[in-house]
């Protein structure tokens, strides 16, 4: 009961911070986390998406007019479209449909990498059974062996049941026995670990009473992976008390939660940056570019990547680049190299 008080006055703290904050810089937090989200659950698995990617399409999904807003492919697509129904929609019943629905979207094209897998369905173990193996092929170690494929409907009938049900528990502590008890039914052929956190955030959101997220757990457990899986592992292969991995769940939540601290300085630094520049006159391709900046560019700023970005000619580039130098929101990188590159100036204080 002391590390559930302690996590339950964290996740307090920071939705009352939250709310303080006004509706847009709610939505730029929500829309911080939710890429966070969705990019760090899909790491742990190892799959890399390209985080422009993702931003622009929770952007669509939720609404919201994204400077710099990009095309996204199928695969990314439905990963966020799983993640927004889970934590939009956290008060609706978990049902066999709406399950298989978040699978199919994870597997758009009914493949898995190079393999074909059975999609919207429970798994039906036709290669043997289901198994979470490590090592170099011949000298696999076996973590675990879930279920037979025979067993899941009825397994899942009853997880979904208690899931769908109120009781006494507290909502924190469903999350973390929902995680753990949906994983290790394993009930798909791919993607349970994805859909595991996905129930966890749903679970979260009722325990928060809003469809608003501003901590990710994911990226919490992507940055603890190895303590995640030793931990998943031990209970799953020990007695039927799980209170070890409740104990490991609720402190990593916590840290999460912390984390988050780091997404609420972000946007009020840039909420900062634009109400310092509110008298600065920017056209379109400047202000779209200088939010790019501001929400963590990858690799340096050149008048190039400007020109193909903006879909702009080069000498436009240089100007919008000349320009806003003058107006001493970018420099020149200090640092040299082969072409010149630029940099926001930082703000004062």
């Amino acid at each position: 009961m002391g590390p559930l008080a302690e996590t339950r006055n964290l996740q307090g703290r920071l939705l009352g911070k939250m709310q303080s904050l006004g509706f847009e810089l709610q939505r730029e937090a929500v829309l911080s986390t939710l890429t966070l989200d969705v990019i760090k659950s899909s790491e742990i698995e190892g799959e890399i998406f390209d985080l422009a990617q993702v931003r622009s399409s929770v952007a669509r999904r939720l609404g919201m007019d994204l400077a710099g807003a990009i095309a996204s492919d199928r695969y990314v697509d439905g990963v966020v479209e799983m993640m927004l129904d889970a934590t939009q929609y956290y008060e609706q019943l978990v049902t066999e449909d709406r399950l298989f629905g978040w699978h199919a979207a994870l597997f758009p094209t009914g493949w898995s990498h190079l393999y074909k897998i059975t999609v919207g369905a429970w798994r039906k173990d036709e290669k043997g059974p289901m198994q979470v193996v490590s090592g170099a092929m011949g000298n696999e170690k076996v973590h675990y062996q879930a279920p037979g494929a025979e067993r899941i409907p009825q397994e899942m009938q009853v997880f979904l049941s208690w899931l769908n049900a109120e009781s006494d528990i507290d909502l924190v502590l469903k999350a973390a026995i929902a995680h753990f008890w949906f994983i290790s039914i394993h009930p798909f052929e791919d993607g349970n670990g994805r859909m595991a956190r996905a129930i966890t955030d749903m679970v979260l959101a009722r325990s928060d009473k809003s469809p608003q997220r501003y901590y990710s757990m994911s990226a919490q457990i992507r940055i603890e992976r190895k303590q995640y899986y030793e931990a998943l592992e031990k209970a799953q292969k020990g007695t039927s008390d799980i209170t070890e991995w409740v104990l490991w769940f609720l402190s990593c939540l916590g840290r999460s939660i912390q984390s988050a601290e780091q997404t609420l300085e972000h946007i009020l630094h840039k909420a900062e940056f634009w109400r310092i520049h509110a008298d600065v006159v920017l056209n379109e391709r400047q202000h779209k570019f200088v939010n790019r900046l501001l929400d963590g560019f990858e690799g340096h700023l050149t008048s190039s990547k400007w020109a193909k970005m903006s879909r702009c000619s080069q000498d436009t580039a240089l100007r919008d680049i000349q320009d806003l130098i003058h107006k001493n929101i970018l420099q020149k990188d200090s640092s040299g190299g082969r072409s010149t590159h630029y940099t926001l100036v930082e703000l004062k204080g």
